[in-house]
């Protein structure tokens, strides 16, 4: 099978998330690099390293068979010549659910190869919710 080529990070970008409206493996798969250090963590899950461990935790989530649309907002993207790294919020609405599930924050970082660019990690984390916070106390910082 011929892999699909994204010229530009945002083509690839596009691509991910359009196989994930669909619950396309066989798409999904195509925008992420066959490197076997490529690692991909959901929100709340272990983090998979590898093709195999990414396209089976993939396949297991499309088997379930809920659908999602998914709108980006927040974009945050640098882009070298060969690395690009975007920060977004991803907006996730259940098929047949009015309102969506909560705030997904995702990292995407892709590589640029002789095919193209190609997925290299994905993170995805839901947000908190955060308590409101007086005024004159500064936010504590973990790390």
């Amino acid at each position: 099978m011929k892999k699909s080529l994204f010229p530009t990070a945002n083509d690839a970008e596009t691509a991910f998330y359009e196989a994930l409206e669909r619950g396309d493996l066989e798409a999904m798969m195509e925008v992420w690099s066959e490197d076997d250090e490529i690692v991909c963590i959901h929100p709340g899950g272990p983090r998979l390293v590898g093709p195999d461990a990414i396209r089976e935790a993939w396949r297991q989530i499309f088997a379930s068979g809920t659908r999602v649309r998914v709108r980006l907002t927040n974009h945050s993207h640098l882009n070298g010549m060969m690395t690009a790294v975007h920060s977004v919020h991803e907006n996730i609405v259940v098929a047949g659910e009015a309102k969506p599930r909560g705030l997904i924050v995702a990292t995407n970082v892709f590589q640029r190869t002789a095919a193209g660019w190609r997925l290299i990690l994905h993170h995805g984390s839901p947000t908190p919710d955060a308590p409101a916070r007086p005024a004159d106390k500064p936010p504590k910082v973990l790390h």
